[in-house]
């Protein structure tokens, strides 16, 4: 596994569409498994859906239908809005999938066989909307905070249950030993504050339950959700036959910060109860939120899919969500019309303006003064030995852009990357080529300018390439590029020779007044 980059999303539970903070979620996974594809690492990606619930049961009751084909007609959705936003996983997990299925039984059957599963009576409070038992800390005004439209409900059934009072000290062990565990330092830090306060036991199974997987020796019980959803970190990568152990563990789950009790302390009790590693890292990141996260019908219907691609295009609102909301932090828009006029400004300033601008500059440029002959001066290997303050900034907003992306501060990778940009349009203003073009005493310096401007594209659109595949590879293919884009080690060795099209094409187009 040494070799290879496991990272995981959380699995969504469904509904009829993916929501705009899910897809933040999933595109900002997608921007780190594509970060790591292009350094050349095997990387493995994993999305999915979380099946098995009460609500999903009677959603699918009043419609008239069984549950497994209402969940069939939400997933295609989901995986739909997946693939337009262009979030490339290797795998889509269900819960329903008869191979999760296996991994989840053998996770029940191995805590049973370390004495860690036992039968008793439980009662409290149940949330239809997340599917969970709340404690009297999680509970808000008699409300669940996340769903606070839908009525606890008081339940008392016979379970199974899971000794995770038993693993505290382990826990507290491992995030000491391995404060990388758990990132960013905020969540961390509250994760051991609740530990601190010691742990309760947990239901492993629910009873009175049909839709869910029958718990094992007791088809009266169905396997509950820390038993069936969590493991599809593990049983997509084929536990517990053999080859699982050679490509687990997971570097990184990402996660909402509001599940991190859920992958920081009942995930790697179970993991320890059933003697397998635990994941490196779980990161969990901030909301993006808009009005505190409440929309009407009539605003959600303004953020569905179709009107997002159609404003701007799939990449840019994959730019501009992970551009305005840091990773490590919540963003809170006042309303859906604030949002949508962000969305508006940064496209036009960063995109259209800046590196839109700065590709049909250069082109043009080389088109004219090369006759579409990229300089010598931006050839390695060629003889010439000019380097500019430009490709000196270049070469260290880079480094800068590595360095963010291991931090899993996409945010600050994407400003390191515009900030090529944002310098190689400032260096057009001070160079002046088309003054150094009339000059024949310039000859050699205009070939520095432009073999610089088209090192400055080459590194911005690589650095850029996991937030914006799509446009990105409209870039490297403009300059002539030829296969797929470098990875950051070999941009010097393959920049283009000779621009494809000098002809003016617009990369962000400006919407029509």
């Amino acid at each position: 596994m040494d070799d290879t980059f496991y990272l995981t999303t959380a699995i969504f539970y469904p509904s009829p569409s993916a929501p705009i903070h899910s897809l933040y979620e999933a595109i900002g996974a997608d921007v780190l498994a594509r970060y790591h594809r292009l350094l050349g690492t095997p990387t493995r990606f994993l999305t999915g859906t979380d099946e098995h619930s009460a609500q999903v049961e009677r959603q699918a009751r009043e419609r008239g239908i069984e549950p497994k084909a209402l969940m069939d007609e939400w997933a295609a959705a989901w995986r739909g809005a997946f693939d337009l936003f262009s979030v490339s996983y290797d795998r889509f997990i269900r819960t329903t999938d008869p191979d999760h299925v296996r991994a989840s039984l053998e996770m029940v059957r191995r805590a049973r066989d370390n004495g860690d599963i036992y039968k008793g009576t439980y009662s409290g409070w149940y949330c239809i909307g997340d599917n969970e038992f709340k404690t009297d800390a999680q509970i808000v005004d008699g409300r669940c905070p996340d769903h606070p439209t839908l009525e606890l409900q008081w339940l008392e059934e016979e379970n199974y249950f899971f000794r995770l009072s038993d693993y505290r000290d382990r826990l507290v062990a491992h995030i000491e030993a391995h404060p990388e565990f758990i990132q960013p330092v905020s969540r961390r830090n509250e994760i051991l504050r609740l530990l601190e306060g010691g742990l309760e036991d947990i239901s492993a199974s629910r009873s009175k339950v049909s839709w869910g997987v029958p718990f094992p020796g007791d088809p009266d019980h169905t396997v509950y959700v820390w038993f069936d959803a969590l493991p599809n970190y593990i049983s997509a990568v084929g536990y517990p036959g053999q080859e699982f152990f050679d490509r687990w563990p997971a570097a990184l789950h990402v996660i909402g910060k509001d599940i991190t009790r859920f992958h920081c302390v009942i995930w790697p009790a179970m993991l320890m109860s059933a003697g397998i590693e635990l994941p490196a890292t779980v990161w969990a990141h901030g909301f993006l939120m808009i009005g505190g996260g409440k929309l009407s019908k009539s605003e959600a219907q303004l953020l569905n899919l179709e009107s997002l691609i159609e404003r701007h295009g799939p990449d840019a609102f994959r730019y501009v969500l992970l551009r305005e909301a840091a990773w490590d932090s919540d963003r809170d828009f006042p309303g859906v019309q604030e949002f949508l006029d962000q969305f508006d400004a940064r496209y036009e300033s960063d995109l259209a303006n800046d590196l839109g601008n700065l590709l049909n500059r250069s082109v043009s440029m080389i088109a004219k003064y090369r006759g579409g002959v990229v300089p010598r001066a931006a050839v390695p290997g060629t003889g010439t030995t000019l380097e500019t303050d430009l490709d000196r900034s270049g070469a260290e907003a880079l480094e800068l852009w590595t360095g963010a992306m291991d931090a899993l501060r996409l945010h600050d990778g994407i400003e390191a990357a515009m900030s090529i940009v944002r310098a190689a349009n400032g260096f057009i203003d001070r160079s002046q080529p088309w003054k150094l073009a009339k000059d024949p005493d310039a000859a050699e310096e205009l070939e520095a300018v432009l073999g610089s401007l088209v090192r400055a594209l080459v590194r911005a659109s690589v650095a850029l390439s996991p937030v914006m595949p799509g446009k990105c590879r409209e870039i490297w293919d403009r300059l002539g590029g030829e296969g797929p884009l470098p990875g950051p080690d070999d941009i010097d060795a393959r920049i283009p020779k000779r621009i494809a099209d000098s002809r003016p094409g617009v990369l962000f187009p400006r919407p029509e007044a």
